[in-house]
């Protein structure tokens, strides 16, 4: 399911012990491989294709109305691509770090570029991990600690 599509609600629905997770990738078969692995661990994955629109489906973006903004996370889990256009991974870390909402919720950067500074500057913004691309099965079971349901 795209966030594009997806409805907006103000709190968090609860699907039982099914962690909700928010796979952010600009590249369509990333974006696949991310969410048929989490699935694979019953995973509900909701993906976007850049951070402007997490940032919406988050409730989070600057156009929204005040009064329209969640006071639940929706989430448990965001995994997120280090590079795209517009917005990147960083940045929305970091969007994400500053809202009193969501800054609990764990965060994910993913890049296929191993540069060391960047994954340092990611993980003291606040990042819990930092994976490269692509994505494996064995990176996921290392997710599962962060894949607990939150209430």
């Amino acid at each position: 399911m795209d966030a594009a599509s997806s409805s907006s609600s103000s709190a968090v629905m609860d699907y039982g012990d099914e962690p909700h997770v928010l796979a952010v990738d600009d590249n369509l078969i990333d974006r696949k491989l991310v969410e048929k692995l989490l699935k694979n661990f019953s995973c509900r994955v909701t993906t976007a294709e850049n951070g402007l629109r997490a940032l919406e489906y988050l409730g989070l973006s600057d156009d929204q109305q005040t009064s329209h903004k969640p006071t639940v996370s929706k989430v448990n889990l965001i995994i997120t691509d280090y590079c795209m256009p517009g917005m990147t991974g960083y940045e929305l870390l970091k969007k994400v770090k500053q809202s009193s909402i969501l800054k609990e919720v764990p965060v994910v950067i993913m890049s296929s570029e191993n540069i060391p500074t960047r994954i340092n500057k990611c993980l003291e913004e606040g990042a819990q991990m930092f994976i490269l691309k692509p994505l494996k099965q064995s990176d996921v079971k290392k997710l599962r600690c962060y894949l607990k349901h939150r209430s």
